[in-house]
């Protein structure tokens, strides 16, 4: 059996914004600016509707930020969706720190405290910042690493680039993109879109991390003392 023997099925973002258009019966040679126009902000807030529906595994990144004795509050790039880990490395080891809430850093009788950091606040303003708790003091050498999950690039169709996606989640793409632009061109067709919509992200969300998840009790007290 003769097969291609590539793996290079990667189409720019105009061809498959045409191929959401013909989905809803709209073909290439029936496009106007406005339709494009359209495409292009359903594009982006398809994708942001995505990355507030969950984690996409494939905007994670490892960000190392290197701590400061005294300073407790610390930027986090506006791109980031949430964040996931949060360990810090002493320069011996690394320890995984844990999220509380405003109400906790609220309730610390000595928020100033210095120390090993163990927990962390992650005030979701426009610009956001974390916050540690204890303060890093002076015996060690900190760093903070953390996997944050971040927004997807833009979606721009006219430069001819690709979608920030995988190819696993082409076809849902696609299939969200249709369902969108039916609401503006095919009304009669948006509830068939809406359903070839949910099939096609459902079957895309099946691509996860393959890990074995275990959970236990938490026995100990909740903060290190020193």
């Amino acid at each position: 059996m003769a097969t291609s023997s590539q793996y290079n099925f990667n189409p720019p973002l105009g061809s498959l914004t045409l191929a959401a258009f013909s989905r809803i019966g709209i073909r290439r040679t029936e496009l106007l600016s406005e339709h494009m126009e359209n495409a292009y902000f359903e594009l982006n807030l398809m994708q942001a509707d995505w990355g507030a529906d969950g984690i996409l595994w494939w905007t994670v990144e490892l960000v190392s930020v290197p701590l400061s004795v005294g300073v407790a509050t610390y930027q986090t790039d506006p791109k980031v969706v949430s964040l996931l880990d949060i360990y810090i490395n002493n320069g011996s080891y690394n320890r995984l720190i844990w999220p509380f809430s405003r109400t906790d850093y609220a309730s610390l009788a000595n928020p100033t405290q210095q120390g090993f950091p163990t927990v962390y606040w992650w005030d979701r303003l426009i610009q956001p910042t974390i916050t540690l708790w204890e303060v890093p003091d002076a015996s060690a050498t900190y760093t903070m690493n953390y996997y944050a999950y971040t927004q997807m690039q833009d979606a721009v169709p006219k430069q001819g680039g690709n979608a920030n996606i995988p190819y696993f989640w082409l076809d849902a793409y696609v299939a969200d993109l249709a369902h969108r632009l039916a609401r503006h061109h095919a009304p009669a067709l948006e509830q068939q879109r809406k359903a070839d919509r949910d099939i096609a992200y459902g079957n895309a969300c099946k691509q996860v991390e393959n890990t074995a998840i275990f959970i236990s009790p938490g026995l100990s007290g909740y903060f290190r003392n020193q």
